[in-house]
């Protein structure tokens, strides 16, 4: 009878897990987590920041989906090699956000409610594409490195 190693001790898991480590520990990823769960924080609180809370439908929509983006984008320093597919959920709540406030129910495009969905939108589009690309410059160099060719390497 043959036993094997169990799969956590295999050397492209190990490697993989290196990777995400040192792409989570950069000043830049943290900057960009740091930022995401700030936006998140600020969209979940915004009608009554901004002062459009008596719209009810666009202030439950932004409490639920500020929550939700400050969920995604709060989790990748702690487990990144596994939610940094959640990425682009996020850049999908930044873009909800900007068009939100013509797309739910009732008449809630008042100036300030559109300005603000816009800018929050706007910012929690990019910090969501800055952690997708973050996430796909690590698959390209782990995919480089293992192929044997030159890539760039995270440092």
């Amino acid at each position: 009878m043959t036993t094997h190693p169990s799969i956590e001790q295999h050397p492209d898991l190990a490697e993989m897990r290196s990777r995400f480590e040192r792409a989570t520990t950069t000043p830049r990823s943290q900057a960009v987590e740091t930022l995401g769960l700030l936006t998140g924080v600020y969209l979940a609180a915004s009608p009554w920041i901004a002062g459009f809370s008596g719209l009810t439908t666009l202030a439950v929509c932004n409490l639920i989906t500020g929550v939700a983006y400050a969920l995604c984008m709060g989790g990748f320093g702690s487990a990144y090699e596994r939610t940094h597919a959640m990425a682009w959920a996020a850049c999908a709540i930044g873009a909800w956000t900007i068009i939100s406030p013509w797309v739910v129910a009732g008449n809630v495009d008042t100036t300030r409610s559109v300005v603000n969905n816009i800018i929050v939108g706007v910012v929690a589009l990019l910090l969501g594409a800055a952690m997708a690309a973050a996430a796909m410059g690590n698959r390209r160099s782990g995919r480089a490195r293992v192929r044997g060719g030159p890539g760039p390497t995270l440092d």
